[in-house]
């Protein structure tokens, strides 16, 4: 019986190596050569050149990277910008007070007037795409180490970006992909003038919050806009009040008609970051290790945020974008364990390998070049698993508390200035007092000293003794061993904790500060435990890693040549993809099946009077209980949200979700939760991407918030009356 089920899985996995159709992450230059065929197949009606052109205008000039975090679409030839609500939060957040709370409440802006800024934000357009491969490898040989490859890369990169034929106006950049077995050249243009002018109440923006984030079925309203300013040239300019909204090359049209099971759909982004291709030993490391090491960490974490969000209101207005980040990677950990294991993606990619060995193993070319390759790789995640862990145990908890950050920020400035270097001590102060004034907004002294006990706590007893600070140990005795008293001994004595001290101290005599954090305990600490880490963990981690890295990068090269039949998309890197699918709904586990599709119904059935997750706003109510969806409802019900066979990840928040005519019918906002293991192992039995309708998106605006006039900029459209 064992040995049938192996055989099973081996010929699964061999028919599979195919790639399954909705599995892909492609690169849009190269669609009319890999996959225009197939896509038309599965009902698309435009070509590759509409989707990817750079001799006239396409959809991806419609496309953005939204803030380098998230994908956004322009839906109007006004320059106006649609993304989700958690994309924008920070925008919303910066301009919200305990008067005008627009996270609760919402915003939306009259006129172009009343259209807020916002330093720091930018969106950026992808001009054209070039493989640069050939130059960027010329002069690297097998032999070399990874450092010495690195640096003739490094060189031929710099070398492409000072000679590549572009405006003074546009950014060059090469991205790697293969692990670094290819690589194109991206030309694009950023503008940093991006105004703030709607956003529903985090009661429809983020309604279900933490109990319905990475779950299916959904009712939430994910999503915010933005508008596009250029210079009077509608080139990209710095803010300026002179600024004009920018006339895009394409925006979107708008779909009314909403979407049927089976029909295709298409999702256009910027996808942050998959491992696809990684060996089995990591699989078993995430799913035995890495994982749960940080979602325990992350559980404290919460546990202590939500405490005080819930009995503060400033708190929750500070701390909501920290909790919302720190919950969705939380939880979408939580979720990739048992998709993998249901899956069974250990034992598919087990499988995978013994395939791929055994092709090896039969030509004697390739045994000669590959035939260990498998063996050394396993070999080298076993002996990295210990030092992941600990670095992943550092990383977590150094990272959630925010004195440290500010400790981390005031070393590097007196490190910097005191190393003898030609620094620019100047900028750096300046960086800082930035850096301090956008920390200090959204800090609570409070809130900060509780996580800083809690997590403290398990990084000395959870680990082992030679990777803990030993200057830490030294404070634990001194406080007798007592968490509560180490906490209120390290904040007790840290000026840092006062935003208004330092930001005085900064202003009235900054370099007796910088000189002071040599003797302030936090500042101590926080060194002692990079130098720990550094010397217990980076330096030895990072000797493995390297070699993991070019092990994995000769075996994505050797799977490309062994396995000629495949086609092979590259792993997500933040770069501009497409991913296709189809609407359909998915059986989650044993006796539940879900629809593809939710409507406002579900929301009043969830509608918890006053609660913070699943409160409805009294006039969505009265909307609902009259029916007043305006064009947007049918049949009576205002549709909501629905989920496709998309491949997605982290970046493509944001994406738009279009049909096969290329029309925006809805806005990418999650995945569901049962295939969040995706990122590792695509699966599409059970992976889906959740969509909010682009259709509750414009009742929202012009039924709900009165917004007609933004919804008079779009271009709506009936394309299944064609």
């Amino acid at each position: 019986m064992v040995a049938f089920r192996s055989l099973c899985i081996a010929c699964f996995v061999f028919i599979s190596s195919l790639v399954m159709a909705n599995e892909g992450m492609w690169l849009p230059l190269l669609l009319e050569k890999l996959n225009e065929k197939e896509m038309k197949g599965m009902g698309m009606k435009i070509s590759a050149k509409d989707i990817y052109n750079v001799n006239r205008g396409s959809l991806k000039d419609a496309i953005v990277s939204f803030g380098g975090f998230c994908t956004g679409e322009v839906i109007s030839s006004k320059g106006l910008v649609l993304t989700n609500h958690h994309c924008g939060l920070d925008a919303i957040q910066s301009h919200s007070t305990i008067d005008h709370n627009y996270i609760r409440d919402g915003f939306w802006a009259k006129n172009y007037a009343e259209e807020l800024p916002n330093p720091k934000l930018y969106v950026s357009f992808i001009i054209r795409i070039e493989d640069v491969t050939k130059q960027i490898l010329a002069g690297v040989t097998a032999s070399m180490s990874e450092s010495e490859r690195q640096l003739v890369t490094d060189k031929n990169i710099a070398a492409i970006r000072s000679t590549v034929k572009k405006e003074s106006y546009q950014e060059a950049s090469v991205k790697s992909f293969f692990e670094a077995n290819q690589y194109y050249l991206f030309i694009t243009e950023t503008y940093k003038d991006v105004r703030l002018v709607g956003a529903p109440p985090s009661s429809i923006g983020n309604f279900g919050q933490d109990t319905d984030n990475w779950m299916w079925p959904r009712h939430t309203g994910d999503f915010s806009m933005f508008r596009i300013y250029a210079g009077k040239d509608n080139k990209p300019a710095e803010y300026s009040a002179d600024n004009v909204p920018y006339i895009p090359k394409r925006s979107l049209a708008i779909s009314l008609d909403g979407v049927n099971e089976g029909d295709f759909t298409m999702v256009l982004g910027f996808p942050g970051k998959t491992m696809e291709y990684m060996h089995s030993e990591a699989i078993r490391q995430t799913m035995e290790v890495n994982n749960p090491a940080k979602i325990a960490i992350r559980d404290k974490a919460l546990a202590v945020m939500d405490g005080f969000m819930r009995k503060d209101e400033q708190i929750k207005i500070q701390y909501t974008k920290k909790y919302a980040t720190i919950s969705n990677a939380w939880k979408k950990w939580k979720g990739e364990i048992p998709g993998l294991i249901r899956t069974q993606a250990l034992e598919k990619r087990k499988a995978y390998e013994a395939e791929f060995q055994k092709r090896v193993n039969a030509n004697m070319e390739w045994k000669s070049q590959y035939g260990n390759l498998l063996s050394e790789l396993e070999a080298a995640w076993k002996e990295i698993e210990p030092l992941a862990r600990a670095r992943d145990y550092y990383l977590e908890i150094n990272s959630k508390i925010e004195l440290f950050t500010v400790a981390r920020r005031v070393n590097a400035l007196r490190n910097a200035k005191n190393n003898g270097s030609k620094y620019d001590y100047s900028e750096g102060l300046t960086k800082l007092k930035d850096t301090l004034t956008e920390l200090y907004k959204n800090f609570n002294p409070v809130v900060d000293r509780q996580l800083f006990e809690s997590l403290i706590t398990m990084y000395v007893n959870d680990q082992d003794n030679r990777i803990v600070s030993p200057l830490l140990m030294d404070y634990f005795k001194a406080a007798g061993k007592d968490f509560r008293k180490l906490a209120d001994d390290i904040y007790g004595t840290a000026e840092y904790v006062s935003g208004s001290k330092m930001m005085t101290a900064l202003e009235q005599n900054p370099q007796e500060l910088i000189e002071r954090s040599k003797t302030i305990k936090a500042s101590l600490l926080y060194e002692d435990m990079l130098a720990t880490y550094n010397k217990e963990v980076a330096a030895k981690l990072n000797e493995v890693q390297a070699r993991i890295n070019r092990l994995q990068r000769t075996y994505m090269q050797a799977q490309m040549e062994v396995k000629k039949e495949k086609k092979f998309y590259p792993d997500a890197n933040s770069t501009l993809r497409l991913t296709y699918g189809n609407v359909k709904g998915y059986s989650a586990r044993d006796g539940v099946k879900y629809d593809f599709y939710t409507h406002l119904d579900g929301a009043m059935e969830k509608y918890i009077p006053g609660d913070y997750e699943f409160d409805v706003p009294e006039k969505l109510r009265s909307l609902y209980k009259n029916k007043d969806y305006g064009q947007y409802g049918k049949n009576g019900k205002m549709p909501v949200c629905f989920v496709a066979a998309n491949h997605t990840t982290g970046g493509n928040s944001g994406s738009p979700a279009l049909d096969a005519y290329g029309n925006l019918v809805g806005l990418n906002f999650d995945r569901a939760w049962e295939g969040v293991m995706s990122d590792i192992s695509y699966d599409p039995s059970i992976c889906r991407n959740i969509m909010v309708d682009i259709r509750y998106v414009l009742f929202i605006i012009d039924k709900y918030a009165g917004a007609g006039h933004l919804v008079r900029e779009m271009k709506l459209v009936h394309p299944k009356k064609k």
